[in-house]
């Protein structure tokens, strides 16, 4: 045998792992906007998390021992903001980083010997008077194992927009982070961001072979831009994405329905392998084969996406044509800033025009 092809086919024995099952639960969100204040929030929160550990146990007792994985939808102890206040939000419906919510999931993952992944508005010291969206990995020993702030929100602050002590405080890997398991390398995004294609490829090349997506989306029949993008990113990034989408939601201004089902999982050349139809459901289950995912990528060819990057071709563009601007809720000295609701329509505003002055559009 040559050394070109003991080489490949050293690369394709890479270490063995059975196959397991995961599901995207897809749950119905009961929204604390209406409650009046904290006490009745957290009431609702947790009558809410009582519910899923029933759902859990049920859905594995069903699915089989096998269910290594669950994926909740986003924001699904609380629903949305719908017109409240940074401060109004930050008061009723977020979580500490070691607050009793996140005790009670911990069990729920000790219960069921699983990775329990979901999304909820939390709360960060370092950052007093803010909150950030985040996804969370919790470990089958309870333990919260990843924890990603999203980067791009309409009306919510983000590490971007203290970019420079968020840095200081996490690093780069905090704003990536993919953590290595025994169920393989995860990591997680938060809903729209399954539209941009840089937030899963900086993933991808932190190792990341399954991405966990909680999504709160209008899951008509057509082919929506998320349901297109999912599996685009599966396809371009080689890896599995697990999307789970609210059962709809309750006590909402909203049609109850109108957040509501096709919680999926696709692999890694974008086949859908499951999917959900709508309202409360545990359908959405499948098997990953993470030894047949691990093969697929280390296989020279012209599918192999992720050895085929030329990445150097691209920073240049993208250092020159950024738009929405880093630390926009640091002042002067570092120190954050509180902003209204109008902050975040005048940030777009001016990035639109910095991308009509520039020519881009």
């Amino acid at each position: 045998m040559d050394t070109q092809n003991k080489l490949q086919n050293d690369l394709l024995e890479p270490s063995y792992m059975a196959p397991y099952m995961a599901l995207a639960l897809q749950s119905e969100v009961q929204a604390v906007n209406a409650c009046t204040g904290r006490e009745d929030a957290r009431t609702l929160m947790f009558a809410t998390l009582d519910r899923l550990a029933t759902e859990i146990r049920s859905s594995k007792m069903f699915i089989g021992q096998d269910l290594k994985l669950l994926v909740l939808p986003e924001y699904f102890m609380t629903s949305y903001p719908a017109g409240e206040t940074i401060p109004q939000w930050a008061d009723k419906a977020c979580i500490e980083i070691d607050g009793p919510e996140y005790g009670a999931l911990g069990k729920i993952a000790q219960d069921n010997g699983l990775y329990l992944a979901g999304n909820a508005y939390e709360l960060d010291p370092h950052f007093e008077g803010l909150y950030f969206q985040t996804c969370f990995i919790i470990a089958p020993n309870g333990d919260t194992v990843l924890r990603y702030r999203r980067l791009n929100s309409m009306f919510a602050p983000t590490p971007h927009d203290v970019w420079d002590k968020y840095l200081d405080v996490y690093g780069m890997d905090g704003v990536f982070p993919v953590v290595d398991t025994d169920i393989g390398r995860l990591a997680s995004l938060a809903s729209e961001e399954i539209l941009y294609p840089e937030i899963a490829r900086a993933l991808a090349m932190r190792g990341a072979e399954i991405i966990v997506h909680p999504t709160g989306e209008m899951g008509n029949m057509s082919e929506t831009p998320k349901a297109i993008c999912r599996k685009a990113r599966a396809v371009e990034n080689m890896v599995y994405m697990v999307s789970a989408n609210c059962g709809g939601i309750a006590g909402h201004a909203m049609p109850a329905g109108a957040t509501d089902g096709r919680s999926s999982i696709v692999d890694y050349q974008g086949r859908t392998l499951v999917e959900s139809g709508w309202g409360q459901t545990m359908t959405a289950h499948a098997t990953l084969d993470l030894n047949a995912l691990r093969q697929y990528r280390r296989r020279p060819g012209m599918a192999n996406l992720l050895a085929r990057q030329r990445f150097e071709i691209f920073c240049e563009t993208y250092n020159k044509c950024g738009s929405q601007t880093a630390n926009s809720m640091l002042d002067k000295n570092g120190n954050v800033q509180v902003p209204d609701r109008k902050h975040f329509l005048a940030a777009q505003t001016r990035s639109i025009k910095g991308l009509v002055d520039r020519g881009i559009i």
